[in-house]
């Protein structure tokens, strides 16, 4: 199969199906979960897109058994989703960015997945190794691209924006190519938007094509009963004073008969959707709208920006389609969508309304929050140390830790961003 000719900004779906919650990180038996009945769902639903990594524990696993089932061979065609997955990271110490590794990694994949190729592959969290061994993983994955067509787009994964930002302008410098995507996590959310007023700039400037958000609601600090608590215990990097603003936030959220994780999620879907407007994608929307194979492919009109959500239930995915869904109702021609859709020209009035109601909301949670308003937790922490070398055993996949330091961002001010209807602006 040959590489793909189309940049990837023209063919990704915008909102992509995140399998990291597929993991005992934030589920205590992730083989508990519904996962093939999640996926099913999805597609049926419009997702034409899954993000997942060898080191979310099982979950490749998990999502190739959900793809290799009668019902997906019968509906859905190879060609009609995507699958973005990752190399490079093994453990919670333990990295290999070699080629010989690459390469391994990638065939694994393919083998897990149950497919022949991979339409997105990133280097996993490249803030733990040196730029030279991100340069060489990239450089193979190109290879492995041109060589073979098993891959089509190459692009890294982190979390610190200012590593992810030298990275992509390292690698134009040295290659004299972009990277198709940069993802990064945990930072477009209520409480931190330095991936907009830190990263986008940059990487516009060194040529990158796609950069999806994902972790809205920051690996679940943004949720009414805290961090979450899977089999590996309390994982989350953040520290205690901001948890407890959080809970404060929430708190607050409670007594305006809201809840903190609903206008973090919408804030960061509906938010994101036009900030990354110009490093987004033209993919199917899941609007809604009966779908047609060629709509991924003969693309046109507008970009959104790319988000990635994970969820634990079937109840979570179908709430998560409803948001998504009322958000693209409010958009410039949103009144079309709706009714094209079914739901109909009330539903545009609540998306409106819900935006705007959204819009307070955040400024209030954000005014609570106060100075760890684009905290970034450090990543990797104080003394890490890559315990892997090239002779080591293959271990099992552990949870993703924390990610990196960054600090004096420019502020997102809530009330002074873009309205789709250049009202206010979110």
């Amino acid at each position: 199969m040959a590489p793909s000719s189309m940049p990837l900004s023209s063919l990704l779906p915008p909102l992509i199906c995140g399998t990291a919650t597929f993991n005992s990180q934030y589920n205590p038996d992730p083989y508990a979960l519904p996962t093939t009945g999640i996926v099913h769902r999805a597609l049926s639903l419009g997702i034409r897109a899954f993000d997942t990594s060898p080191y979310y524990g099982p979950a490749e696993e998990l999502l190739g058994q959900a793809l290799n089932t009668s019902f997906i061979r019968d509906n859905f065609p190879r060609q009609d989703y995507f699958i973005l997955t990752k190399v490079g990271r093994i453990g919670a110490s333990e990295f290999d960015y070699s080629a010989t590794w690459v390469r391994r990694s990638v065939q694994r994949s393919l083998e897990r997945l149950k497919t022949h190729y991979l339409d997105v592959v990133y280097c996993h969290d490249v803030e733990f190794v040196t730029p030279e061994e991100v340069l060489t993983a990239v450089t193979e994955l190109r290879k492995i691209r041109d060589e073979s067509g098993i891959l089509k787009h190459v692009g890294i994964s982190g979390y610190p924006v200012t590593t992810l930002c030298e990275l992509a302008e390292m690698i134009l410098d040295k290659t004299g190519e972009p990277l198709d995507a940069v993802m990064s996590y945990a930072n477009f959310t209520l409480q931190n938007t330095r991936l907009s007023s830190v990263a986008l700039p940059r990487l516009k400037a060194a040529g990158v094509d796609v950069v999806p958000n994902a972790s809205v609601l920051g690996m679940g600090l943004l949720r009414r009963k805290g961090v979450p608590i899977g089999g590996q215990g309390d994982f989350h990097p953040s520290p205690k004073e901001l948890r407890t603003l959080i809970k404060a936030a929430s708190h607050w959220c409670d007594a305006q008969d809201d809840r903190i994780e609903k206008v973090a999620i919408r804030f960061a879907l509906e938010t994101w959707m036009r900030v990354g407007q110009e490093m987004g994608s033209m993919g199917d929307p899941a609007s809604g709208i009966p779908w047609r194979r060629e709509s991924v492919e003969k693309v046109g009109g507008t970009k959104l920006g790319v988000s990635v959500m994970g969820v634990s239930s079937i109840e979570e995915l179908d709430e998560t389609m409803r948001v998504w869904r009322s958000i693209l109702d409010g958009l410039d021609n949103g009144e079309k969508t709706a009714i094209e859709s079914g739901r109909g020209s009330k539903d545009r009035f609540w998306s409106l309304h819900r935006q705007k109601e959204v819009q307070i909301l955040a400024h209030g949670i954000r005014k609570i929050i106060g100075s760890w308003v684009d905290y970034a937790w450090p990543s990797p922490g104080p003394g890490f140390t890559n315990l892997r070398s090239s002779s080591a055993a293959v271990p099992a996949p552990l949870p993703t830790p924390a990610a990196s330091p960054e600090h004096a961002a420019k502020p997102i001010n809530v009330e002074d961003m873009i309205d789709i209807n250049g009202e206010n602006r979110i």
